[in-house]
């Protein structure tokens, strides 16, 4: 068992390995990958514009304390 572990993998088993993984991959449709990228464009936008009105209130925030120097 142990030789088998340290023995080495010839150039062509590899590519026969890995054709053998690629042929396993489950590809997405192009309408799941048209309704996934619709989605991360929508949370893009939504999360964009969380971050502006977080943003928004720590600048007030730190304008306000400022001018109280």
């Amino acid at each position: 068992m142990a030789e088998e572990k340290k023995r080495k993998t010839s150039p062509a088993e590899f590519v026969n390995q890995v054709r053998a993984e690629g042929s396993k991959v489950v590809w997405p449709t192009r309408q799941e990958t048209v309704t996934t990228a619709i989605f991360v464009g929508i949370m893009m936008l939504v999360l964009s514009l969380f971050f502006l009105g977080v943003d928004s209130a720590f600048q007030a925030v730190v304008t306000f304390l400022l001018q109280l120097l």
